[in-house]
C-alpha cells in the first residue's frame, strides 16, 4: 500500500510540472523566430538557478572540443539532467544567458534551441558573444533558471493582461 501510495505521489508531481509551466508572454514573430519569449511568468514553485553549463567531452566520454553543435547538445543535456535531480526538466526553463565564442554560431544556436523547446515555450534570453572561455575548446556556456511546479501556465495565466 505504502509503495502505491509513493507511486501515485511521484505521477501527481510528475503531472503538476508538466500542467503548470509557467505563463510565456505572447511573443511577436521576431520572437518565435529568434526562439525566446519576452517574459516568463511565474509565481510559486521551485525555483532552480542551474550554474553555467560547459562541455568538450559528451555523455560517453567523446572529445568534442571545438565542436558547437555537440556542445550546445551535450550543454542542454546537462541542464536537463540537473533540473530532472531538482524534480523537472529542461522544459521547466524560464530564463537562460547564453555565452557564445563566435557570434556566426548565433543563427545555429537559435535553430537548435527550437529543437529543444519544441512546444513554442521559449525562456527569456540573452544571447551574447565572447572573446574566449576559461577552458580551451569551449564553444558555448549557458546558465539557467527553472521553476518546477509553478502555478502559472498559458491555461491559468498570472499576467494582467488576460
Amino acid at each position: 500500500m505504502k509503495f502505491l501510495l509513493t507511486i501515485c505521489v511521484g505521477i501527481l508531481s510528475i503531472a503538476s510540472n508538466v500542467a503548470f509551466a509557467a505563463e510565456y508572454m505572447d511573443k511577436t514573430p521576431f520572437q518565435l523566430s529568434r526562439a525566446f519569449s519576452p517574459g516568463v511568468i511565474t509565481q510559486g514553485g521551485k525555483t532552480v538557478w542551474v550554474a553555467g553549463q560547459t562541455a568538450t567531452r559528451d555523455f560517453d566520454g567523446k572529445d568534442i572540443s571545438n565542436n558547437f553543435e555537440a556542445q550546445v547538445k551535450q550543454v542542454f543535456g546537462q541542464i536537463d539532467q540537473v533540473l530532472k535531480d531538482a524534480g523537472g526538466s529542461v522544459d521547466n526553463v524560464v530564463q537562460m544567458t547564453v555565452f557564445i565564442k563566435e557570434s556566426r554560431y548565433g543563427d545555429r544556436f537559435v535553430e537548435m534551441r527550437k529543437d529543444v523547446f519544441k512546444n513554442g515555450n521559449y525562456p527569456g534570453s540573452a544571447l551574447i558573444t565572447v572573446t574566449n572561455f576559461a577552458r580551451p575548446g569551449i564553444e558555448i556556456e549557458i546558465q539557467a533558471i527553472g521553476v518546477i511546479g509553478d502555478n502559472c501556465s498559458q491555461e491559468k495565466r498570472c499576467s494582467v493582461k488576460k
